[in-house]
């Protein structure tokens, strides 16, 4: 008898596989850190050969830890790192280069010769994206004229492209060995290659970029019973289980927080943060910086979709500063730092390492510490450091208001940094509306096991997931608003510094 259901949860710094029950509680999880690969600086890359090798061990760690067997598991569910992305041979399996990362500009020059022919919105008509280096499609571009093994592979139709999800379930499904090669709507849509309106690659964008349509994977729902495909009894489960639930990371936690209905809204702190807001079955065009997004679609219904803004570093910064500068020895220091003053001392910090995303799409920007004075101590950038994810979420929440048209009242959210209680309270400070945080914050994986669990009937319905969700801690604003301005308007006089940098 299955009872529970699994997730691969594949991130920017690490790959984990979460182990659910029918009430959504974790019951197994394991975790693996993988390298981060800096060869220039701008430039990100990960090894896929050890990224999969990683999954593949928490997948029997995680099973191991709970005496779980494989064939327990009513299905597997995946979510990932979105806009990364990875070029193999179809035949060996072999990748042709390091995955290049959504936060990796490499990808700056090719994006310059595209706007300079149709303006940074060129395609958000069909993709609700700007033309940006976060995105997928302009990474195949650089790997298809940089790596002439690839180049040729794809021009004889042997070369596979894919996010990282897909580079897992056709690992998973059996590789070389008949691997399903698909995707999801959500991670399409992080391509800049898919049309969000017709849910298919685009056949003109396909052809400005040089990316043959023979190596794309197939487009899918997120949910869908019709599966990628079933796990291999000698592979790391040890059981023939279907894959059948697929999300970019962002996505599932919209999916995991039961976000249902338009105008209901997560914001996850993650390596980056990501603001999702679902706008129902009909994609809004941003006019304010934001992302039009897939925000889901559960197999034989229409798709639903989101508005997104993006951050790129928010507890990477934190890790910045642990592994960089050394301020602290490990993550859960900072809070500690922080919290020994009552507040930034003038001092703000803008992680404008790869630019700087939402609402301001600025690939010229740079980091930067300001406000500096004799006064200041590593506790105030400690505090600084913090509150710059809450300032760069204010932003988004700013953008997303006028976008809408409906004021944000309340704010769902997850990821790893809701655990630190002194950046929550000054994020409910300084959007003045309460901050909730559900009894399972994983909700990224949850996200993915609730996808794979709908499509085999592990879980009946939406209604079913909703009935598990539950509040852990709510933060409620306590700031007067003129200090609230005052601090926001320091905030602003500090991204200005950014820009223009390069």
């Amino acid at each position: 008898m299955t009872k529970y259901v699994g997730a691969v949860d594949q991130g920017t710094t690490s790959s984990r596989f979460i182990i659910f029950d029918h009430a959504g509680n974790i019951v197994g999880v394991d975790q693996k850190e993988h390298r981060q690969i800096f060869e220039k600086p701008g430039w990100v890359e990960h090894d896929p050969i050890e990224i999969w090798n990683n999954t593949a061990s928490v997948i029997k760690g995680a099973l191991e830890k709970t005496g779980i067997k494989g064939s327990e598991l009513a299905a597997i569910g995946i979510t990932n790192q979105r806009e990364t992305v990875v070029v193999w041979d179809r035949h060996t399996g072999k990748p042709f280069h390091n995955a290049i990362v959504w936060q990796c500009t490499r990808t700056d020059r090719i994006c310059q010769e595209l706007v300079k022919d149709g303006g940074q919105d060129r395609f958000r008509a069909k993709t609700g994206l700007p033309v940006a280096t976060y995105f997928s499609g302009p990474k195949i571009k650089w790997i298809l004229e940089n790596v002439p093994a690839a180049r040729d592979a794809a021009l004889k139709g042997d070369a596979m492209f894919g996010t990282m999800d897909t580079w897992i379930i056709w690992n998973l499904t059996g590789g070389v060995d008949g691997g399903s090669h698909a995707t999801d709507v959500t991670n399409a849509s992080r391509t800049m290659l898919m049309d969000i309106n017709t849910l298919s690659w685009d056949s003109e964008i396909l052809e400005i970029l040089g990316v043959p349509a023979s190596g794309l994977p197939k487009i899918t729902p997120s949910s869908d019973s019709m599966t990628w495909g079933n796990t291999r009894k000698d592979g790391p489960l040890g059981a023939e289980l279907p894959v059948c639930g697929n999300l970019g990371d962002q996505q599932a936690a919209l999916f995991g927080q039961t976000c249902f209905k338009p105008g209901e809204a997560k914001n996850t702190y993650g390596t980056g943060c990501f603001l999702l807001l679902n706008t129902g079955t009909e994609a809004v065009q941003s006019t304010h910086g934001l992302l039009t997004t897939l925000g889901y679609q559960i197999a034989g219904e229409k798709p639903v979709y989101a508005l997104e803004g993006s951050i790129s570093y928010a507890g990477a910064l934190v890790q910045w500063v642990r592994d960089n500068l050394q301020l602290i020895k490990s993550a859960p220091e900072i809070e500690e730092l922080a919290s020994s003053v009552p507040d930034n001392g003038g001092v703000y910090c803008v992680p404008a390492f790869s630019g700087l995303f939402a609402p301001y799409w600025r690939s010229d920007a740079r980091g930067v510490i300001v406000g500096l004075t004799a006064y200041a101590n590593r506790n105030h950038i400690a505090r600084a450091v913090l509150e710059s994810t809450a300032y760069q979420t204010k932003d988004i929440v700013g953008a997303m208001n006028l976008d809408s048209g409906v004021d944000l009242t309340k704010l769902k959210v997850d990821g790893g940094m809701v655990h630190n209680n002194l950046l929550m309270q000054f994020q409910s400070d300084i959007l003045n509306v309460p901050v909730i945080r559900p009894q399972v914050a994983e909700t990224t994986a949850l996200g993915a096991a609730y996808a794979a669990g709908l499509a085999v009937g592990f879980w009946k319905g939406t209604e079913d997931l909703k009935a598990n969700w539950s509040i852990h801690s709510t933060w409620t604003p306590d700031m007067y608003d003129s200090v609230r301005k005052e601090k926001y308007a320091g905030w602003k006089k500090a991204v200005d510094r950014t820009l223009d940098w390069i």
